[in-house]
């Protein structure tokens, strides 16, 4: 691992960006859990998260707010509405988005893909300011729970990622998924 740093401080964000242009990894909070990330739409920097998590699945990415997020889908008009009003904190959106939005190897079923947007400061800032959706998955090795601890993270993670952001503990849990088909939104996970 090349670097940590903590959330509020003033150069987070661009040492974020500087490693997701670059193809890197990261690690950083959001207000459930930490995350890893990556440019969703760098095939390389996918198959690493992967390759460290241990499986090959669907990844949700960070939308900077709902109007991009609306603009991602590909859902009809009078649906969009109802949709973005369960985008939230702690929410997960998973709906079809057009063409190009992120790498096919991280949409699901018809081109599908999640979408969050955290309650968390350093996130909104990286989601803003970074061109491209960031991926946001669980820290943690596929069947394992995910991990809470900053330095439990960099014990086990360090020799795979590029830069840990830092919030202290977060002890939450993973958001809530809600899935749109066919003009209705399903529960997941609650």
């Amino acid at each position: 691992m090349r670097k940590r740093i903590h959330c509020e401080d003033e150069k987070a964000v661009s040492e974020a960006c500087a490693v997701l242009k670059n193809g890197g990894v990261i690690v950083y909070p959001t207000d459930s859990l930490y995350g890893f990330g990556c440019d969703a739409k760098n095939e390389f920097a996918i198959q690493k998260i992967n390759s460290i998590k241990g499986r090959i699945a669907p990844m949700s990415v960070l939308a900077p707010n709902k109007e991009t997020a609306s603009n991602w889908m590909n859902i009809p008009e009078h649906d969009k509405k109802n949709v973005l009003k369960k985008l939230g904190s702690k929410t997960t959106l998973i709906t079809p988005v057009l063409d190009e939005v992120v790498s096919n190897s991280i949409t699901g079923d018809k081109q599908t893909l999640g979408m969050r947007i955290p309650d968390h400061k350093f996130c909104q800032k990286l989601s803003q300011e970074y061109p491209n959706p960031i991926t946001t998955t669980s820290v943690n090795r596929t069947g394992e729970e995910p991990m809470t601890n900053p330095e439990e993270i960099i014990s086990e993670f360090g020799n795979e990622i590029d830069l840990i952001i830092e919030d202290g503990i977060i002890a939450g849990s993973g958001s809530t998924i809600y899935f749109f088909k066919e003009g209705d939104l399903k529960i997941l996970r609650s």
